[in-house]
């Protein structure tokens, strides 16, 4: 039986490397696996790691129409996908994946972040905890500066914890002015950055 499974983690925990470490692993033994990403840092048809592998894959955009591509996939005799920054698809993208792995037997390997900036679920990811056959968290999780398990993305903008925004900021934004930083739950609650910054009021 086909399945849809969505594996999840914070910013940093390795998703893309496993992503493109399955696809790999896959590809070493057979030839029917596709790779699909929803927004690379690269912002092209790439999913790149941050320790620096990467491979081709079809970039889609979020809300884009899938048929083209599932035309393209079974035209290529593929029956394994492979889906890179999962968050960042539509509610009936995730959807219409499901429906392939019902009607045409194709197993669906998602990765992506379960909720943004905001700790608020990504449309995309809450539909996959809804429907996908199995949903795992990355046995890698990122830490927080001060030693506990990191659980919030947070955007840093001037040195301070972003509160509102744009959900989307894709590109690797990694350093400068704004950037991601995963912290804990109680240092994203008080925005402390680092062992020496102090509590927001």
């Amino acid at each position: 039986m086909a399945e849809l499974t969505f594996t999840y983690g914070t910013m940093a925990a390795g998703k893309s490397t496993l992503a493109l470490q399955l696809c790999w692993q896959l590809r070493e033994v057979r030839s029917d696996v596709a790779l699909w990403t929803f927004g690379d840092r690269s912002a092209g048809g790439m999913v790149t790691s941050r320790i620096g592998i990467e491979a081709e894959a079809y970039a889609v955009s979020p809300e884009e129409d899938l048929a083209n591509h599932i035309s393209r996939f079974r035209e290529n005799g593929d029956n394994i996908l492979v889906i890179d920054e999962a968050q960042f698809a539509s509610v009936g993208q995730i959807d219409r994946l499901a429906q392939m792995v019902d009607d045409e037997n194709v197993d669906v390997h998602a990765f992506g972040l379960s909720a943004d900036f905001m700790l608020n679920v990504f449309p995309g990811s809450a539909r996959l905890f809804a429907i996908a056959d199995r949903c795992q968290e990355l046995p890698l999780t990122s830490s927080c500066w001060c030693g506990q398990k990191g659980r919030c993305n947070a955007r840093v903008v001037n040195g301070v914890v972003a509160r509102q925004g744009t959900q989307v900021l894709t590109g690797d934004v990694t350093h400068g002015v704004v950037h991601y930083q995963v912290l804990c739950r109680k240092h994203y609650r008080t925005g402390q950055l680092d062992p020496l910054s102090p509590p927001e009021n």
